[in-house]
């Protein structure tokens, strides 16, 4: 890999096109004259290589352009909670075109976005009951940060503009989320970013050092690693703490017990805003509708994206507590910030139809129902010498690789991309199964299945990780 770092969201790099349908081909080659793919080597796909090119989706499943079937293991990206297909949905989404298809909510409001705000609210926990739209989860990290910063400062805390966040963890790629995400490979290219970003460890108990044999010390530990920074930062120029309720990125960091009370006990002693990250974790991944509902604690800002239209339409949302939102309620006040379609009428009625099925449906106590099955299936997998640790809850979970389970050694630089790029997810891919080879740190394939996935779903996928992984044994 050199100096290059990539997402290793990786499908299909490197899979050579042997028998592909005219069909395919064509759509391959115009994709590769005109379309640029998103956290993707371009390079990889040169002639004698296709992309792949998914054209219809049906439940879990979704298909390529020679009818090939694909069990979706990662939700699209974490996103198509539902499975494909849900005429209701689509109906929903037609009925509001054909009823007024967009107006902005820059001044003026519309009945979807109202309902939608609403029915978040009575979802959220606590006094959450702000809801300001965005089209995605990279733009609600950038707008908290900045609600943040002008909160403190209409407060007098003029000098209260830092962030700090967890080492590893992804937050978005605008600027400002790039900022407050610890990806350095993400970071490098755009540098200087915003200034005031300050970094803390990651939960990974899997790798600790300090109070490795004590998950509940370790998890005091790394909370109080958030203390520290405050205090070496002065507390005075902090404004917010941006964490994910799981972490994504690493692989599926889950909190220590106690850690998220902690967490919020720090914050408040030194007025810092604590912000939950739920882009990923929110609209039933963990089995609630929001991780801090998984966790019991209350943040005072939720972001949150991808599930909130189980991946029919784009919307983001932050969510915000009735004591920040006060400021900005009053007088000539207001948060200078928006995007055009935010809160896009479409958007917001595929959200309350999606919601609606997720509670008819009982969706999220599908997934509390299998959860602990799910982690039982793959801790099943540490029998073969290279799966090193399973972590995750919900339908979120990762699998660390390791070279050695006794001593814990990872893969890195070529050996981690001749694994991971040369074999793990081409494999997969082949054998049918979408999910994530992540090297952000260290290799981890990741699977968060749609939330309707049965136990025979778990089943498919546990089983091709087992074929997989041990053909990857003789990397070892």
């Amino acid at each position: 890999m050199g100096d290059q770092v990539t997402i290793h969201e990786i499908y299909t790099d490197g899979i050579t096109m042997s028998h592909a349908e005219n069909a395919s081909h064509s759509y391959s080659e115009r994709a590769r004259r005109h379309l640029w793919l998103q956290m993707s080597r371009m390079g990889a796909y040169d002639e004698n290589k296709e992309i792949p090119i998914m054209v219809r989706g049906e439940g879990t499943r979704v298909y390529d352009a020679n009818g090939t079937e694909y069990f979706d293991g990662l939700s699209g990206l974490f996103t198509n909670m539902l499975g494909h297909g849900r005429r209701e949905i689509a109906e929903a989404a037609a009925e509001q075109m054909n009823t007024m298809a967009f107006f902005p909510l820059w001044t003026y409001a519309h009945p979807k976005a109202i309902d939608l705000a609403e029915k978040i609210a009575s979802l959220a926990p606590g006094d959450l009951n702000r809801v300001f739209f965005t089209t995605g989860g990279a733009e609600a990290n950038e707008s908290a940060w900045k609600l943040a910063r002008q909160y403190h400062k209409m407060r007098g805390d003029s000098d209260r503009y830092k962030v700090i966040s967890r080492d590893i963890a992804y937050h978005g790629t605008t600027l400002g989320a790039l900022t407050i995400t610890s990806l350095e490979g993400y970071r490098q290219p755009f540098e200087p970013l915003v200034p005031g970003a300050v970094k803390v460890p990651a939960v990974n108990f899997y790798r600790a050092e300090k109070f490795a044999d004590d998950f509940e010390a370790f998890g005091m530990w790394s909370a109080h690693q958030i203390e520290e920074a405050i205090l070496r930062e002065g507390p005075e120029t902090v404004a917010a703490v941006f964490l994910e309720s799981v972490q994504n990125a690493g692989g599926c960091f889950t909190p220590p017990p106690g850690y998220w009370q902690e967490v919020r006990s720090i914050c408040d002693r030194y007025g810092v805003l604590l912000v939950a990250d739920d882009v990923i974790c929110a609209f039933g991944r963990l089995g609630t509708w929001f991780g801090a509902q998984k966790y019991d604690y209350v943040p005072d800002v939720i972001t949150c994206a991808k599930g909130i239209t189980a991946g029919y339409a784009p919307l983001g949302a932050m969510i915000v507590s009735d004591r920040i939102a006060e400021p900005f309620q009053h007088d000539d006040n207001s948060f200078i910030h928006g995007f055009t379609w935010s809160g896009h009428p479409v958007s917001c009625a595929v959200a309350l139809a999606s919601i609606k099925i997720m509670e008819d449906e009982k969706v999220l106590e599908n997934v509390l129902a299998n959860q602990d099955y799910f982690r039982d299936r793959l801790e099943e997998l540490k029998d073969l010498p290279i799966v090193g640790d399973v972590r995750g809850t919900g339908y979120f979970w990762g699998v660390e690789l390791v070279k050695n389970q006794t001593t814990k050694e990872t893969w890195a630089g070529h050996d981690a991309e001749r694994l991971l790029r040369g074999y793990v997810s081409p494999e997969m891919f082949r054998r049918g199964l979408i999910c994530r080879s992540d090297d952000r740190g260290d290799p981890v394939v990741q699977l968060a299945p749609p939330l309707i996935s049965t136990r025979d779903d778990i089943d498919l996928m546990v089983g091709i990780l087992r074929d997989v992984f041990s053909g990857a044994t003789k990397f070892i």
